[in-house]
């Protein structure tokens, strides 16, 4: 007996694997680090350098709460792309094909970015 295909997807109803959801948190945060990261950076670069005003304006800006959640979020976006990126990096490698090593590195790379963007939460407030 054939099954009918679905004539819709339900996204809501679709359960994604683990590293199906490190592969789009990897696209996620490289779309944040290039939309926002990138040129955050460049403007606070670009602050830092103006004058000795700018740059004290610069870090009156950063002091703030939400501007210390946003940098929260970006290290965030870069330590999980980075982790993500050298666990695909290995599968690019045929290093952890497999079932059970590919659930286990996208445990780790979910474990380990979550601890660093921890550190780095700590080390800014």
């Amino acid at each position: 007996m054939v099954k009918p295909r679905p004539v819709y997807l339900n996204l809501v109803r679709i359960r994604l694997p683990l590293p199906g959801i490190v592969s789009i948190l990897h696209r996620i945060s490289g779309v944040a680090l290039f939309l926002f990261g990138i040129p955050l950076l460049l403007a606070a670069v670009s602050a830092s350098l103006a004058s000795a005003e700018s740059w004290a304006e610069l870090r009156s800006a950063a002091s703030h709460p939400l501007a210390k959640l946003v940098l929260l979020g970006l290290a965030w976006a870069y330590l999980h792309h980075f982790c993500a990126g050298i666990r695909f990096l290995l599968l690019d490698l045929q290093q952890g094909i497999e079932l059970a090593p590919a659930r286990l590195s996208s445990v780790i790379v979910l474990v380990v970015s979550l601890a660093l963007t921890l550190s780095v939460g700590v080390w800014l407030w």
